[in-house]
């Protein structure tokens, strides 16, 4: 579980992030969502520890994160896996090698305990055989899941995936959400994702909060977003023509 309270962010003059607080619960699919430029990215960087907020409090599982010393906060980041937008793979390294590396820096398994968990978590994002690749020889869609084997091979508590199906084609975006739902289920993680993407949201998203310039604006499942009528919220969600179409059929 990660608790947000009372979370305030500013840069100079600029307030950002005004009073958010939020609980996102183990074992589900945890939405962020809300227009660029409306405070998401430094929310998220806040609680995982880029940015330090003026005030409120982040807490993992209880544990206060913010004021930890450097050595425990290193703890609890060591259970966080990261799925970047741009997957982040290393060009040089192999596909086994970019899963492996986070065992190399922060494990003392032997190479090939290191290289069976590798394997494990290719075998899962169906990757199997693809070990000696590399990211340039393989497609987009790929390279989302071998990042996704790369964020779990710590078995992490907690997954954050930031716009996990930007760039990607609508089949292949199935194919990501799927894995990141089954996988937040199969590990009881909490997983945070940041997303643009309202077809996500509508598949997989278990919790929702929607950031309005800076604020916590609306919070709850997507059968509540669906049915709200919140303004802001409604602007937000119904601005593509497939959710209009979907909030129609819905009445």
């Amino acid at each position: 579980m990660i608790e947000v309270k009372n979370l305030s962010k500013s840069f100079g003059e600029n307030l950002v992030l005004d009073d958010i607080s939020f609980k996102f619960e183990r074992g589900q699919v945890n939405m962020i969502i809300g227009q660029s430029g409306s405070g998401k990215s430094v929310l998220t960087k806040c609680m995982v520890g880029l940015h330090k907020p003026d005030t409120g409090e982040i807490l993992y599982d209880g544990t206060s994160f913010i004021e930890l010393p450097l050595e425990e906060k290193k703890e609890i980041r060591k259970n966080i896996g990261m799925l970047f937008q741009a997957s982040a793979l290393f060009d040089s390294m192999t596909v086994e090698e970019n899963v492996m590396f986070p065992l190399t820096m922060f494990t003392d398994m032997s190479k090939s305990e290191m290289r069976d968990r590798a394997n494990e978590c290719l075998e899962r994002v169906n990757l199997e055989d693809k070990n000696n690749l590399l990211p340039s020889e393989t497609s987009g869609g790929m390279q989302k899941r071998i990042a996704i084997a790369r964020a779990i091979v710590m078995k992490p508590k907690y997954l954050f995936c930031d716009e996990p199906n930007s760039g990607l084609d609508p089949q292949t975006a199935i194919v990501i959400d799927t894995l990141i739902s089954e996988i937040t289920r199969e590990m009881d993680i909490t997983t945070v994702v940041i997303s643009h993407d309202m077809n996500s949201v509508i598949e997989i998203g278990d919790h929702i909060i929607f950031i309005y310039k800076g604020k916590k604006w609306w919070e709850g499942s997507k059968q509540e977003m669906i049915k709200t009528t919140n303004q802001e919220i409604n602007d937000f969600v119904y601005a593509s023509e497939f959710m209009k179409t979907l909030k129609d059929k819905l009445g």
